[in-house]
């Protein structure tokens, strides 16, 4: 009688493991995510361990840390400004870069174009499309006027033979469109399950660190935003790019949410045209430009996105409730933190904003997660409530605490500069990051303590 295969459910969120089918993951506690698969026998794992696709792995020694080269110099342009800011400077040689959104955003639009840039330079392109045939990512690259001489296609979802064609072709770099459509034949599971991609995302991991190689993979999204696939699959790779924002509106945002060669929270803009995705020079003028003037809830306040400063606008509206208790909804702002705020000035203030609707957006589709945004929130909060609008040559940030007091936020000189530089002619910020601030021609610069003293400057 032949012996029964064994098999586990893994999740596919979190890429745990379970000897019976449950209802909900005993690990990240997400419910019907397990799906059974079969188990690996030992000696099919050692294989799998000992045969790494086609490329030969370099012999490792230990090196001592003062006779390792210097990177700083090795970074390769992509020729496209706004990605590499994102990437911290430009490509790394060797770098493993996972890039996901929502389908339609622009991804593979993105990636075609930095490979035709790779490819003008002599450098040869590998685009490995498991969703896509060589024609149709010829209409697009036709459409985009892109002309790609170096470029190379192929439409493969086998690990094994992919690894043969690099080995074969020798590329400078290796796209994958998607990583959920590769599957290695070492692996008895379905195409995209946690196995395949963990396994898949692990050898293309050992092929950039050996050859140094960059590569670039391309990933779906779940229905709640996050990256398909486990959660160790982001901690894999070196950079994980996300595209950020609704993608009806004309810009793309680029935000990079884990990067190990540079600063992690880095943005780029840009602004999707018939030939492709341009890069946009100034965000901040992009986001404010059809900002209303003389109404009520909008506010200007100056965020950090990694080492770039953003002006942005945030609309706030209050209206009266039938109900009892009133509603609190945000768009690209955390609502949480919303409600704590709305509580301070209940408590701290006095503004009666229990028994009204709190709507809080963001102008420009862009998330904004950084406390120092809290006063700008507030002040639209308030503007709307008394309905007073506030001066539209006036600028905001810091952030707010329980007790209603103004906090500090870094890079005081940085925000205040980007103000200035846009036009603005005051700005209202903590009073303990106005130290230097004296010398900013035509910005008047104002500290305030608490969010009583901010809000009577501001009205």
């Amino acid at each position: 009688m032949a012996k029964a295969t064994a098999t586990v459910w893994v999740c596919q969120k979190c890429g745990g493991q379970s000897q019976r089918e449950l209802g909900k993951c005993p690990h990240c506690k997400e419910w019907n995510s397990l799906v059974e698969e079969r188990a690996p026998s030992a000696a099919g794992a050692a294989k799998g361990m000992a045969a790494r696709g086609g490329f030969r792995l370099r012999e490792v020694k230990p090196v001592a840390y003062g006779e390792v080269e210097s990177q700083d110099d090795a970074r390769v342009s992509s020729g496209i400004d706004e990605f590499d800011r994102v990437l911290g400077g430009g490509i790394v040689p060797g770098s493993l870069v996972l890039i996901g959104g929502e389908p339609g955003i622009g991804k593979s639009t993105l990636i075609i174009q930095v490979a035709d840039k790779l490819s003008a330079r002599g450098q040869r392109v590998l685009y490995v499309s498991g969703e896509e045939s060589e024609r149709q990512i010829k209409m697009r690259g036709e459409r985009l006027g892109l002309k790609a001489e170096n470029l190379l296609l192929l439409p493969e979802t086998n690990l094994e033979n992919i690894f043969d064609e690099i080995e074969r072709s020798g590329p400078g770099a290796v796209i994958v469109d998607s990583i959920q459509t590769v599957f290695s034949s070492k692996i008895e599971s379905a195409p995209g399950s946690v196995s395949q991609v963990r396994e898949v995302a692990g050898q293309f991991l050992m092929l950039a660190k050996n050859s140094s190689i960059p590569v670039f993979l391309i990933g779906h999204v779940t229905k709640d935003g996050s990256i398909a696939g486990p959660k160790t699959l982001e901690h894999i790779v070196d950079t994980v790019l996300y595209f950020e924002g609704e993608r009806h509106h004309n810009h793309r945002i680029i935000r990079a949410t884990k990067n190990r060669f540079g600063a992690a929270n880095e943005l780029g803009v840009f602004e999707m045209t018939g030939a492709g995705l341009v890069p946009v020079a100034n965000p901040s003028e992009m986001f404010l430009q059809e900002r209303p003037v003389g109404v009520a809830g909008s506010v200007v306040t100056a965020c950090m996105e990694g080492t770039r400063p953003v002006l942005v606008e945030i609309q706030a509206l209050v209206s009266g409730s039938k109900y009892g208790t009133g509603r609190r909804m945000a768009q690209g702002f955390d609502a949480n933190r919303i409600a704590l705020l709305i509580a301070m000035l209940e408590k701290r203030i006095g503004l009666h904003l229990l028994g009204d609707d709190v709507f809080v957006n963001v102008a420009g589709g862009l998330e904004i997660d950084e406390p120092a945004a809290d006063i700008g929130v507030v002040a639209a909060i308030a503007s709307s409530f008394k309905n007073l609008p506030l001066d539209a040559h006036t600028a905001v940030f810091g952030e707010v605490g329980l007790t209603g007091e103004v906090r500090g936020a870094m890079q005081a000189q940085v925000r205040a500069r980007e103000a200035q530089a846009l036009g603005f002619k005051k700005i209202v910020m903590p009073a303990s990051n106005t130290a230097g601030l004296e010398r900013l021609i035509g910005l008047r610069v104002v500290g305030v303590r608490s969010v009583e003293e901010a809000l009577n400057e501001l009205f």
